[in-house]
């Protein structure tokens, strides 16, 4: 009986392939090389699970050259590919934490390419010639937009918080509600935060109910601060109580701690305009006594990931003066962006120039609008009323109105269907229920719309 091994080619002779000529000028030498022995290493293995137990030959016959070249060139491109790309977003989910939260606008996106094509003045004082802070570029429009003494940007909220702690608390006692020491995503929890700052959290009232004088009880010679923490993620109803920021505000200043508000989603606008339930703004909470506000700037405020810390100037200082201001600080394309994010609320365009507050404010009549056009482009699925979540760790429990385009498919094949939607080019993700893949206007901009119709004409013909 032949050796099938003895069909496979030397390493040298695949190299030499001309299938690989392209590949060969595209990537480095060593490593077409090292993906030529892993491709031919896999052919080995495939003969030898193939062969008859104690036998070495009569497996699986080689692979031709021809298919060891290309699974190479293969194999080349797909290490070479960005894992991380653009999808195209019909799940209705406004701020979709796993599609990388809020969409940037124009000029933010203009602005961090800028900051990140050649240099800039990102630590440099262009007036006096010499060293300045990168905080400086957020530093006025920080105080314009919210009316705080001072502000500043570290890399995310979970951060801001761990600063602010870590700065102004040490080892010394914060007290926060029970119901606010809650897990803030990715397994993150407040509790951890404040461990890991080095401070002593000191848990008051309970999961429900919650008063000022819980508060008032906790405080003694240790405590350094109240926090308080906005359930941005989730909402307990019922029977249920917590001390408006004021009475926090007041049991502070009585025991000379400070009073700290994480309201999470960075909220600059009203969002009972939009029929919504009222979300937290940092100029509310700065207006009832805080003496530093902690926000996101990814959610609601709809800018690229950060967190933002605003209050009182003697505070804000000695944050930045802290070691780990250093480490949590924001990168120039950040700051580039946020500032072009924060402008729109300066000029009071951020309802129109902000994806976020675009899709919010978006009428239904508008989104049915949008769906019957998919409908019609498709030839195929029907129109359905439907709602739009905000998500994102914002306004847990509030949807708009919308209308959704319904592809049916029954037995199991709405999530083929998904699955090639993801896996098209573009990729789309949409949602499934009740055996029907759901597509929703609202999250989907409308340049995306021809790109969306082509990726659901392909996955169709798939189908």
């Amino acid at each position: 009986m032949s050796n099938p091994y003895r069909g496979l080619p030397s390493v040298d002779q695949l190299l030499q392939h001309p299938s690989l000529e392209g590949a060969r000028q595209r990537f480095p030498a060593e490593r077409v090389t090292a993906h030529s022995r892993a491709v031919l290493e896999r052919a080995r293995a495939t003969i030898a699970g193939a062969a008859p137990s104690g036998d070495g030959g009569g497996g699986a016959a080689a692979p031709r050259i021809e298919a060891l070249a290309e699974a190479v060139a293969s194999s080349l491109e797909d290490s070479a590919a960005p894992s991380l790309r653009a999808v195209i977003n019909a799940t209705g989910v406004i701020l979709h934490t796993n599609l990388g939260r809020a969409p940037l606008s124009t000029a933010a996106r203009e602005a961090m390419n800028a900051a990140g094509r050649g240099y800039s003045n990102l630590e440099f004082d262009l007036t006096a010639g010499e060293r300045g802070s990168r905080l400086a570029h957020l530093e006025r429009i920080l105080r314009e937009v919210t009316g705080a003494e001072a502000g500043m940007a570290v890399n995310n909220n979970a951060a801001a918080l761990l600063l602010a702690l870590s700065a102004l608390v040490g080892e010394r006692e914060v007290i926060v509600s029970r119901g606010q020491a809650v897990e803030i995503g990715g397994g993150f929890r407040i509790p951890d935060v404040c461990r890991q700052s080095g401070a002593k959290l000191v848990e008051v009232g309970t999961t429900n109910r919650t008063h000022a004088l819980d508060y008032e009880g906790a405080v003694g010679d240790a405590t350094a601060a109240i926090l308080r923490v906005h359930a941005s993620n989730f909402r307990i109803v019922g029977f249920t109580e917590q001390p408006t920021l004021a009475e926090l505000q007041a049991v502070a200043s009585a025991a000379g701690a400070l009073l700290l508000d994480d309201i999470g989603s960075g909220c600059l606008l009203d969002t009972s305009r939009f029929g919504l339930a009222p979300e937290p703004r940092p100029q509310e909470s700065l207006a009832a006594g805080a003496d530093l506000v902690m926000f996101s700037g990814d959610k609601l405020l709809g800018g690229p990931q950060a967190g933002i810390i605003v209050g009182r100037a003697a505070l804000v200082a000695q944050l930045r003066r802290h070691p780990l201001a250093r480490a949590l600080r924001a990168d120039k394309t950040t700051i580039a962006g946020l500032a072009a994010t924060l402008r729109h609320y300066l000029l009071g365009e951020a309802e129109s120039a902000i994806p976020v507050w675009r899709m919010i404010s978006a009428p239904a009549a508008a989104m049915r609008e949008r769906a019957e056009g998919w409908r019609l482009a498709l030839g195929a699925g029907d129109v359905e009323a439907g709602q739009s979540m905000i998500g994102g760790g914002s306004l847990p429990g509030e949807s708009l109105p919308t209308s959704v385009l319904a592809l049916r498919r029954e037995g199991g094949r709405a999530q083929r269907l998904a699955e090639r939607l993801r896996l098209g080019d573009p990729p789309v993700v949409a949602r499934v229920e009740r055996d029907a893949v759901l597509l929703d206007p609202r999250t989907v901009d409308e340049d995306e719309t021809a790109s969306l119709v082509g990726a659901l004409q392909a996955a169709l013909r798939e189908h």
